[in-house]
């Protein structure tokens, strides 16, 4: 029996965690759950797996789950970033799940890190943020770093049995998104409805909104630098409309590894949790005489700049890529609040990015500054644009 610390239990990744582990609870056990906002929908997780410990975002919410919850549920209510810093440190779990959305992944999962945890890692940001940092601290400390997004565990599945040295690159596929065929004259109109209409995946608000500008693959270059140990120069990205082949490996000798299946983030999520074995599967298989045809095209640069942006911000590394993402967050929750559009959501981010003068990044309080500096910068500029419209 393996137990569970899941961060983020009410998101996309969370729901289909928790779907995984129902599905096989023979094998796993849902140890703490933690969540943000979402009261009713943990109170009902809570209910339904009856974990030790949960955690949401401050007192007031776990003031209210406690009174919903009533004096019978046994399960301890903590709250705030030290609430999800001591659920991802039990001492009874065996693997965290990392599936917090955005910069407030990354504390948790260093602690899990920390506390010689194995960790199921959505949580991009935190690669983005702190690469060089958790890499170090799970290496010392002989803890596995197992991805749940699906190109990332693509990847590592095209990697196993073969000698990284003999590794060329790296290919991220790219669904791209619901503009992929949109002009980009055409963008500057695009609403918010427009941008959440994802073609192949259902995930969060946040997560949509960055395939819609392909900066979800920006930071999944970022990501991938940091896991596989490889140069930036050598990640690259295919536009892939079907999301079928979900990443591939080239090898020095011209062989090329994919790995496929249906669009379902059970898939990785389920691999990273029973790594190495694989859990079986009943819903529907991939079928190729069904699909048609496979479609692979390179992206657009001008179009997305989000992708030029994150190569830029690998390249100059420190405390670059930090603010790349601390930027972006600013300006999503800005696109979805309606207080700019679209396209200037990679605006505001290589503007703030042009401010920066990189630091290297040789501690998590250093980071944490650069992603405050870069909050403070974004703001400030989406504030001098409001005024100006």
């Amino acid at each position: 029996m393996k137990n569970i610390s899941l961060l983020g239990s009410t998101g996309s990744i969370g729901t289909g965690t928790l779907d995984v582990i129902e599905k096989n609870s023979e094998r796993f056990k849902v140890i703490a759950l933690s969540a943000g906002r979402n009261v009713g929908l943990l109170k009902r997780q809570i209910e339904r797996f009856k974990p030790r410990v949960a955690a949401v975002i401050d007192r007031d919410h776990a003031d209210k789950l406690k009174d919903e919850l009533g004096n019978s549920s046994g399960t301890e209510i903590l709250s705030g970033m030290d609430g999800y810093r001591e659920i991802a440190s039990l001492d009874s779990v065996d693997m965290v799940v990392s599936a917090i959305v955005g910069a407030a992944g990354l504390l948790p999962t260093i602690a899990a890190v920390e506390a010689g945890k194995d960790v199921a890692l959505a949580n991009k940001e935190t690669m983005v943020m702190a690469g060089s940092i958790v890499v170090e601290k799970a290496a010392s400390r002989g803890v596995r770093i197992l991805p749940v997004d699906s190109e990332h565990s693509a990847i590592f599945q095209c990697l196993a049995g073969h000698n990284r040295s003999d590794v060329k690159r790296i290919i991220l596929t790219a669904s791209g998104g619901p503009f992929r065929e949109t002009p980009k004259e055409k963008l500057r109109g695009v609403t918010l409805e427009d941008a959440l209409r994802h073609p192949n995946w259902e995930m969060g608000k946040k997560i949509t909104i960055d395939s819609a500008t392909m900066m979800n693959k920006a930071l999944e270059i970022i990501e991938a630098r940091w896991l596989f140990n490889l140069e930036v120069s050598r990640i690259d990205v295919l536009i892939h409309p079907q999301s079928i082949v979900h990443s591939m490996v080239e090898y020095k000798d011209g062989s090329v590894m994919a790995q496929l299946g249906i669009p379902d983030m059970r898939v990785p999520i389920s691999y990273a949790l029973s790594y190495p074995e694989r859990l079986r599967m009943d819903e529907t298989f991939l079928d190729l005489r069904k699909e048609g045809k496979l479609e692979f095209y390179s992206p657009d640069f001008d179009k997305f700049p989000a992708l030029r942006l994150a190569y830029e911000a690998a390249e100059k590394g420190g405390s670059m890529p930090a603010v790349l993402n601390a930027s972006n967050e600013v300006a999503v929750d800005a696109f979805i609040g309606g207080k700019i559009g679209f396209l200037d959501i990679a605006g505001v981010v290589e503007e703030t990015m042009n401010l920066h003068k990189p630091v290297e990044e040789k501690s998590i309080p250093a980071i944490i500054e650069a992603d405050r500096w870069g909050r403070d910068m974004a703001e400030k500029i989406i504030g001098r644009m409001d005024k100006q419209s």
